[in-house]
């Protein structure tokens, strides 16, 4: 899939444990890990929406298209 999930990133530069991560979010580390891992097929725009509210960042800053 040529979208990249960039959550590792974000969490080293804030110094943030994916549990952290996960529980301020509402998000199992499970499925953390799926999108982490590249593994998501969708993410909601809620999701995505917690996702930057705790990171403090913008939707570009954790998704990425790469060309195959």
């Amino acid at each position: 899939m040529p979208i990249v999930v960039r959550i590792d990133l974000e969490l080293a530069k804030r110094k943030m444990s994916v549990g952290e991560f996960a529980e301020r979010v509402g998000l199992t580390p499970a499925n953390v890990a799926v999108l982490k891992n590249g593994r998501a097929k969708a993410v909601r725009f809620s999701t995505l929406e917690a996702m930057c509210r705790v990171l403090d960042c913008q939707p570009g800053d954790l998704l990425e298209w790469v060309d195959d």
